[in-house]
């Protein structure tokens, strides 16, 4: 793109990279744009340590350093915990077990590999290349590193991270990761002109709000807000992407809204395929485009959970 091109960052936390699609889409609507690159990205491994005592200088004493990562990304600032054990009070409230949790995490495994197997990921997937020393060191990455073949005998095993009595392992929690997405919006009329392919339509989003603690269940709200404006239900859905942040997210969700689990995150989710944070958002809405398209279905929806008590829905259709 050419350096006259405006552009804008936001922040939503995981929610970030649909509420850039979202964003982009009212800049189409209401005529600020023909054309909009939309996306999202996290490096977490490159987040950097952080010291709040160096500004103004040490003078006696040890200086602390914090993981941003965790302070600005997974943590509740709210209730000053980490996002882990909001999702360990899900577990309680919703009376979600952890071999619940475990039997999910295995199953959005399963289907990860399965699809990587078969190639299902290849369209949505743009080779990157990583410079060596030398010019024959070139990496070239095509593959999502994201999905491992797990042990089912190993995960029961798995001591909780958040909890010493909880049931929130790193088998049934996304993993940390880098990663990128985006996605190319346009009015019907500009794209049409311009001979191009529509993967689909946006037709509609939802933002909703509740207790901060209650993360993890506000993408049922999103999602309730945004059939009611559509004026459906959530039967008329052929498939749906709601982000696994952790296991006991998608199987409250699922549970909350009635869902048939055969529709949602056919492919594996963040349990299995990793959770860049501000990639998320649009990751999950190109997987969904991309399946849709494969299976030839009409109607999609792709939702996220947010750190701070949010959740956020959009819909597309083809």
């Amino acid at each position: 793109m050419p350096e006259t091109v405006p552009a804008t960052t936001l922040n939503k936390v995981c929610g970030s990279g649909l509420k850039a699609v979202s964003a982009g889409a009212q800049a189409i609507a209401l005529g600020e744009a023909d054309v909009v690159v939309v996306g999202g990205m996290e490096s977490m491994s490159n987040a950097p340590y952080i010291s709040h005592t160096m500004r103004g200088g040490a003078r006696m004493g040890n200086v602390e350093f914090k993981d941003a990562m965790i302070l600005d990304g997974l943590w509740d600032v709210y209730g000053n915990v980490h996002m882990g054990i909001c999702a360990e009070e899900c577990a309680t409230t919703q009376d979600i077990s952890r071999s619940q949790q475990d039997e999910y995490a295995l199953e959005s495994t399963r289907r990860a590999i399965q699809a990587q197997k078969d190639g299902l990921f290849k369209a949505e997937i743009v080779p990157v290349q990583i410079p060596g020393k030398k010019p024959e060191d070139v990496v070239t990455v095509s593959d999502d590193e994201g999905p491992r073949n797990a042990k089912p005998d190993k995960i029961p095993g798995l001591k909780p991270v958040f909890k010493k009595d909880g049931t929130v392992t790193a088998a049934n929690a996304s993993s940390i990761n880098d990663g990128a997405a985006a996605l190319v919006l346009m009015s019907e009329e500009r794209a049409k002109a311009e001979g191009r392919a529509i993967l689909g339509r946006i037709t509609g989003y939802a933002q909703a709000a509740r207790k901060p603690v209650e993360f993890t269940i506000a993408p049922t709200d999103a999602i309730n807000k945004l059939l009611k404006k559509q004026g459906i239900s959530a039967g008329d859905v052929d498939l749906w992407e709601i982000n696994e942040a952790f296991a006991v997210v998608s199987i409250a969700n699922n549970r909350l809204l009635g869902l048939d689990a055969s529709k949602v995150n056919v492919r594996g989710g963040a349990v299995a395929l990793g959770h860049p944070i501000g990639a998320s958002g649009a990751r999950v809405l190109v997987t969904l485009l991309q399946t849709m398209q494969d299976l030839d279905k009409k109607r999609g929806v792709a939702s996220l959970c947010i750190g701070g008590g949010e959740g956020i829905a959009l819909m597309v259709e083809r």
